[in-house]
């Protein structure tokens, strides 16, 4: 009686969880209707967004310039988050930016804020080293000296000709500050306490981990070698139509509900289970896109439907090792829980080489392949987390009601121990 009553209380919580996903995910929380697919930012195929095009302040631009340029505004749209923005070169001295989402171009280009230039000057204003030669710049914590405690600090690191002349100026400067110059505004003025002649040199200060993190941010965004200067902005509609928007849904829709019902019809109680907790896997990733406001393209749309395919895959492997168990004539209970464990390496060694791809491509990439990369990383978690523990907990409920037959789970032959 214990056991069914565990089993009863597991498949409401269960049916609970899958039903309040099924709810915000349609209708969402909050006036700006959270966790929905409503609130999901869609990208420039699905819902357009703005057009920025600059044009480089200076007459001759090389490709390595034009090339450095683009990477620095690429990695500052990807830390404001707009991942699927794409950068591209125009020509010889002009880049094209275009970001999802965003309805007003104007607005767009005061988030993204000037490119601003960087210098490294004396207290006479004289310029000691520029942005282009700062190879890296990054919030780091640790002791700045023998006797202080751990604190944040930026970590800088020149190239070959930065760390030249960062020798070269902290030799003339020793006990002055250099003043680390934005756009005509200084972002730090550190006190030289001697020669540094390695490359390598450290901001310190009274940071706090946020503002530290901001200043290397800046450093590593002032190595744009010229300044920039919006030529045109317009908004731009959607390069996919409303019908095949349309058409798109429809057709996921589709698959996913022929996949249910192939499931079902396969494998019974256990693809019954399945599709419970794929329910539940397509609420939970709804929820996580929104809630990491993840802009959402078809790549990224196709990123969600291949981990949809890997968690129905997940659950492919499990009955069919259910199948065998309990055709050695195991209990279904016992058959459970070896199935599970047994299809568990299977399981991880796919879907672990998949996301060490999806993280490659994360990294790597740019655009719309992070988009792609970030929606199969989150739905490959959570397929893994929803095959392995919400399917065995619908069929352990399931089994605890006394449904343990296995003619109820597609397999028609056994020897039974019963």
């Amino acid at each position: 009686m214990k056991t069914k009553n565990r089993s009863v209380f597991t498949l409401i919580i269960l049916a609970v969880l899958a039903a309040v996903l099924c709810f915000t995910s349609a209708v969402g929380v909050g006036e700006n209707k959270k966790l929905s697919i409503k609130s999901i930012k869609r990208g420039l195929d699905l819902n357009g967004g703005v057009s920025i095009v600059y044009q480089a302040d200076k007459a001759d631009v090389t490709d390595d310039e034009m090339r450095m340029a683009t990477t620095l505004i690429q990695n500052r749209l990807d830390r404001k988050n707009w991942t699927e923005a794409e950068v591209a070169s125009q020509g010889s001295n002009r880049i094209r930016v275009e970001i999802p989402g965003v309805e007003d171009a104007e607005s767009a280009i005061e988030e993204l804020g000037k490119t601003a230039q960087l210098a490294f000057v004396d207290e006479e204003g004289n310029t000691l080293l520029d942005g282009s030669m700062v190879e890296d710049a990054k919030k780091e914590v640790g002791a700045v000296s023998r006797d202080s405690a751990s604190q944040p600090y930026v970590a800088l690191k020149f190239n070959s000709e930065g760390a030249a002349a960062f020798a070269e100026a902290t030799k003339n400067n020793i006990g002055k500050p250099i003043l680390i110059i934005m756009d005509e505004d200084v972002i730090s003025a550190p006190i030289v306490n001697g020669v540094i002649d390695d490359g390598e040199a450290i901001i310190s200060g009274n940071f706090t981990g946020e503002s530290a993190q901001e200043l290397a941010d800046l450093i590593k965004e002032g190595a744009m070698p010229f300044d920039l200067t919006v030529m045109e902005m317009n908004n731009i509609g959607a390069r996919l139509g409303a019908n095949a928007i349309q058409t798109s849904l429809k057709s996921a829709i589709l698959g996913v509900s022929l996949v249910l019902l192939f499931m079902l019809i396969v494998y019974r109680l256990g693809g019954f289970a399945a599709d419970w907790a794929l329910v539940i896997y397509m609420g939970l990733e709804i929820a996580v896109i929104s809630i990491f406001n993840i802009t959402l393209t078809l790549p990224g749309i196709a990123g969600v439907i291949l981990s949809v395919g890997m968690a129905v895959d997940a659950n492919v492997i499990i009955f069919e090792r259910l199948k065998e168990e309990i055709k050695e004539g195991k209990t279904m209970r016992s058959a459970v829980k070896t199935s599970f464990s047994r299809a568990l390496p299977a399981i991880l060694d796919g879907n672990i080489t998949t996301l060490i791809a999806a993280t490659v491509l994360y990294f790597m990439g740019t655009g719309t392949i992070k988009g792609f990369a970030i929606t199969l990383m989150i739905g490959i978690i959570l397929s893994m987390f929803t095959a392995l523990i919400i399917t065995r907990l619908v069929i352990m409920g399931i089994i605890g009601l006394g449904i343990s037959n296995p003619s109820y789970f597609a397999v028609k032959q056994f020897r039974s121990n019963q």
